[in-house]
């Protein structure tokens, strides 16, 4: 064995052994995810259970953390006809911006008209964001008759959302 065959034997060796170690390995971020089964059986159960129990029929959305769709109900009867729009939309406006859409209403109606220029974004009340362990891991959107009636079903909605 020649001594560059040794030594190139010698680095292939060292470079794996710092490869392997806990010093140069790349870390990944472990996030919480929300998936379909919660989004079923927690978050649009508690909703639309809120929704029957006031006689408020809506359209339901819940999305990821990314604002992509999970599920999207609407109930019979269900009071805008836009809903299957707009719910959705609240919901994915809530996951992007990590607060209630109702908050950049309320920006575009008082100090901060500029808001408006945010597109593609439903800037009403009725999304929510779904937070576990500290973590924006969906949200929820929902269109019903009135933009209160909206924001109570989602809060229920929400708030079944436990860890």
């Amino acid at each position: 064995m020649t001594k560059l065959t040794l030594l190139r034997g010698l680095y292939a060796m060292a470079v794996a052994a710092c490869l392997s170690s806990q010093a140069f390995a790349a870390e990944l971020v472990l996030k919480p995810v929300l998936g379909l089964e919660a989004a079923r059986a927690a978050v649009l159960a508690a909703a639309e259970a809120k929704a029957r129990a006031e006689g408020w029929p809506c359209v339901i959305a819940v999305v990821d953390d990314a604002g992509q769709p999970i599920l999207v109900v609407r109930m019979d009867n269900a009071a805008v006809p836009a809903g299957v729009e707009l719910a959705p939309g609240k919901a994915r406006t809530a996951a992007l911006f990590k607060r209630e859409s109702g908050a950049l209403e309320d920006a575009i109606n008082g100090a901060r008209p500029a808001a408006i220029t945010a597109r593609s974004f439903t800037l009403m009340r009725g999304g929510i964001p779904l937070f576990l362990m500290g973590q924006v891991v969906g949200a929820i959107g929902v269109s019903a008759d009135t933009p209160d009636h909206d924001q109570q079903i989602a809060r229920a909605g929400a708030a079944a959302l436990v860890p």
